[in-house]
């Protein structure tokens, strides 16, 4: 077994669930993770090891999520089953159209926040790491991720209602 193998054996199903709680969507998260895993491939002979395996695949795998979704809202139609579900259940699209746009929202004011608050929020709120995780992966305390987890949050909420004012 190659070490690429290994590190895609380890580390798939943490990539598919951090980009599955990134995009709410199984299928989208199928192809970032794969387009992840392709990405390190190619890039695995750069890899130096300044942080963990898992760190480098989610950052190719939020880089490529949010080339994902630009591609998307670029090219973004709708087919005729769309506009059939559009007719029959009006409510329930109405409300998940809200659902989306607030998550567009979200990340739209996540992307502004600064480091290390926004990589420490997306570690747990997306790849649902515990703070002693997150501490690790900084080198820092569990309590240091807690605080800064808080304080992202708190940033995140004021520009929301900022951003609505």
């Amino acid at each position: 077994m190659t070490d690429f193998e290994e590190i895609y054996r380890t580390y798939f199903q943490d990539v598919f669930s951090y980009i599955r709680r990134m995009s709410q969507d199984e299928h989208v998260a199928e192809e970032v993770t794969s387009e992840t895993f392709f990405k390190a491939m190619g890039g695995l002979e750069h890899f130096r090891g300044d942080c963990d395996v898992r760190v480098w695949l989610c950052q190719i795998a939020k880089n490529c999520y949010f080339s994902y979704r630009k591609k998307k809202n670029r090219t973004q139609n709708m087919d005729d089953a769309s506009w059939a579900n559009l007719e029959a259940d009006e409510e329930t699209l109405e409300e998940q159209w809200e659902r989306r746009e607030e998550a567009m929202r979200i990340q739209t004011v996540l992307h502004d926040v600064p480091e290390p608050y926004k990589e420490v929020f997306m570690w747990r709120v997306f790849a649902e790491l515990s703070f002693k995780q997150i501490g690790q992966i900084f080198k820092k305390s569990d309590n240091w991720a807690c605080v800064t987890y808080h304080r992202a949050r708190t940033m995140i909420r004021k520009r929301l209602e900022d951003s609505t004012s």
